[in-house]
């Protein structure tokens, strides 16, 4: 574990001048406050006291003072800021003031959840694929949107796309983020990059970091990222592909893993795919949080649809990757739904919880649904259950699944809830270009 010593020690040793301690609000918008690198002992000594009544989510203004309280593990130094401002920033926890976690942070539920874990054996680890947009921007309006490229999947390309992605990759490296692989997507200035497996916390802590760091290359490049899960009907979605699997506590074997299955999985793994079936459509109002994720759900390139599994079938909603023999270790389940938009710390949480409830509950898991399957007898489809096609939808099963309320909490459930009802009640209230052409001079 990181010590105070040392994280001063790397504060002189880079001149570091500012320090911004990072947190989010319920919809993992991420807030910060800079402080001198001066005051950062003060602040790894007693936390940070702040005004937390105008914060998403956060407190009523009858109690609005807060403490953050910085992990030192996540002290990073942040390489696109010139050496006459070096910063640095710390990912913290918000705190009442009598020191306990508050109820209503985001981070702080991922650590609950994960204690839950803990207290039956079991360690959580990820591994996410993000996927984004790059625009050109250069001084000029975003919008009408203008790709960095056309380019598309796998495509190697000589252009500003591919040193772009070096650049990025720099960055990354340069705070610890370590990814395994990069690539372009589909769609026309769509990328992927694929981070290394590890604790959901500190995977967590990785993605919110990352989305910073890759809009800051990006501006400096003259283009815009997003993780808008689909900006525009001629593209493709974006998706957030998660990967998972439980340790043990003890031995940090793989416990999903078993060599004498068909598809190689556990009966662990089995009720924990069978949790996730189960609560799916409720996890979406958080893995799919925007009322634009639905334009991507559903309707995509090999975005999920039905509530089911499979080896091979880029519709289903959980895929099971082959893994070769003697890599048994790498034994996990991709989850297909979740977007970029996401809190990361709110998706890992309802993502652990589902999972643990069908361990808990040993639900019994659904036959697979292959693409050979489906080629064979599509009439199975019809008696498949399907993700939410809206932000309503998924807000009314998230209203009924009285696991995934508990894993946000009573108090993030009740914000989370109003203000996603108060986004899908103004989105339906729109009347839209498409609307006006088709229906103005017709009627």
């Amino acid at each position: 574990m990181t010590t105070q010593e040392a994280v001063l020690a790397a504060v002189e040793k880079n001149g570091v001048r500012f320090i911004d301690l990072w947190f989010t609000d319920i919809t993992g918008m991420v807030k910060s406050i800079t402080v001198p690198a001066g005051k950062l002992a003060e602040v790894m000594d007693f936390g940070l006291h702040f005004d937390g009544s105008s914060i998403e989510g956060f407190a009523r203004v009858a109690e609005s003072d807060m403490i953050l309280v910085p992990d030192l593990g996540t002290f990073t130094v942040l390489p696109w800021e010139t050496r006459e401002s070096r910063t640095a920033c710390l990912i913290c926890t918000v705190h009442t003031l009598q020191g306990d976690p508050f109820i209503g942070d985001p981070r702080n539920m991922l650590v609950k959840a994960l204690k839950q874990a803990e207290e039956m054996g079991f360690a959580y680890k990820t591994g996410v694929e993000l996927e984004f947009f790059l625009f050109r921007a250069g001084g000029q309006p975003v919008l009408p949107l203008r790709p960095q490229d056309d380019a598309s999947y796998f495509e190697l390309s000589t252009d500003m796309s591919q040193s772009v992605r070096h650049q990025m990759l720099d960055t990354l490296a340069a705070m610890q983020i370590h990814v395994d692989s990069t690539h372009h997507e589909i769609g026309s200035g769509q990328h992927e990059i694929d981070f290394q497996y590890d604790d959901a916390l500190a995977q967590a802590d990785k993605i919110l970091m990352s989305r910073v760091a890759l809009k800051a290359v990006a501006q400096r490049s003259g283009l815009h990222c997003t993780f808008m899960p689909r900006p525009s009907m001629d593209l493709p979605g974006s998706g957030m592909h998660t990967h998972q699997s439980l340790h043990g506590v003890q031995n940090g074997q793989n416990v999903f893993a078993d060599a004498g299955d068909e598809y190689g999985l556990s009966e662990t793994a089995r009720h924990f795919m069978a949790g996730q079936l189960a609560h799916a459509r409720a996890m979406c109002a958080v893995l799919a949080p925007l009322v634009n994720s639905y334009k991507r759900l559903g309707t995509s390139f090999e975005a999920p649809v039905y509530v089911t599994w499979a080896h091979i079938n880029r519709g289903a909603l959980i895929r099971v990757p082959h893994i070769s023999v003697g890599k048994e270790a790498h034994t996990r389940l991709e989850l297909r739904c979740p977007d970029p938009s996401a809190n990361p710390y709110l998706a890992s949480a309802v993502m652990l919880m589902a999972g643990l409830d069908g361990i808990r509950q040993r639900m019994p898991l659904p036959d697979p649904l292959e693409e050979t399957l489906v080629r064979h007898d599509r009439t199975r489809l019809r008696h498949l259950e399907v993700l939410p096609t809206s932000l309503g939808e998924a807000l009314d099963a998230l209203d009924q699944d009285d696991v995934i309320l508990g894993a946000l909490g009573p108090y993030i459930s009740d914000r989370y809830g109003a203000a996603k009802r108060q986004e899908f009640d103004e989105y339906n209230r729109q009347v839209t270009t498409w609307e006006l052409e088709r229906y103005l001079m017709r009627y």
